[in-house]
């Protein structure tokens, strides 16, 4: 076992790709349809480019989105199925996973989501899936930094120590989740512990979480991990 992971309270969990499965090539093939000829250079798994870089940064409102892409796409195209369109990116939040969150939580450890996202995705697909449970997402962590409200995007080590910084984390004892090496570089150049998360039943979300919760369960409350609830 890493000898650091006794030390972990604080854990941020990514969402594509950690916390929720992606599917590239689906969205791709869904705004092909629509006309959208250019996607696959535009759409990358883990860099976009404009007009969805800017959209992801925030620096690019959702309405001039729409309507770039609609230009280039065929006649008639509504904003409705430009959404279903680039939501066929995301492909399952499995309600496993949001108990692991909340286990996480019961555990002791204070939890974060720190995410290259954007508001079509944010306000429609990924609402919906974190309220399956009758929850809403903010009730899962106990802070959210997300790039298109901060202006910036991960590997930007700038918004990781946004997220610390906001929520008062020393990162010695903040452990990063993440799909992309490039994310847990930053996150290590910016103090914290990273791991970079795949697809195994050996370094999945669930299994890194479940060496945590085993590391919680064996410490002793209040000293290793002063955040346990009575």
């Amino acid at each position: 076992m890493i000898d650091w992971i006794n030390n972990i309270r604080n854990v941020i969990f990514d969402l594509g790709g950690v916390v929720i499965d992606l599917d590239r090539d689906r969205a791709v093939h869904a705004l092909e349809e629509l006309g959208l000829n250019d996607v696959d250079d535009m759409l990358g798994l883990y860099g976009q480019k404009e007009p969805f870089y800017g959209l992801e940064t925030g620096e690019r409102s959702t309405a001039d989105f729409f309507d770039l892409l609609r230009s280039r796409m065929k006649e008639g195209v509504t904003d409705t199925e430009i959404t279903e369109a680039f939501n066929k990116f995301l492909v399952n939040l499995p309600s496993g996973r949001l108990k692991m969150l909340r286990r996480m939580r019961e555990a002791g450890y204070r939890i974060f989501m720190l995410s290259n996202t954007n508001p079509v995705m944010y306000q429609t697909w990924i609402d919906r899936a974190f309220r399956q449970e009758g929850k809403t997402v903010n009730d899962y962590f106990d802070g959210i930094v997300v790039s298109f409200q901060e202006l910036m995007c991960k590997p930007d080590v700038a918004i990781f120590q946004t997220l610390m910084r906001r929520y008062g984390l020393n990162p010695s004892e903040t452990l990063m989740l993440d799909d992309s090496e490039n994310n847990c570089n930053a996150a290590k150049e910016a103090g914290a512990h990273a791991l970079c998360v795949g697809k195994s039943d050996k370094d999945d979300m669930m299994a890194i979480c479940g060496t945590l919760l085993k590391v919680a369960k064996h410490s002793d409350a209040g000293v290793v991990h002063p955040y346990q609830k009575s």
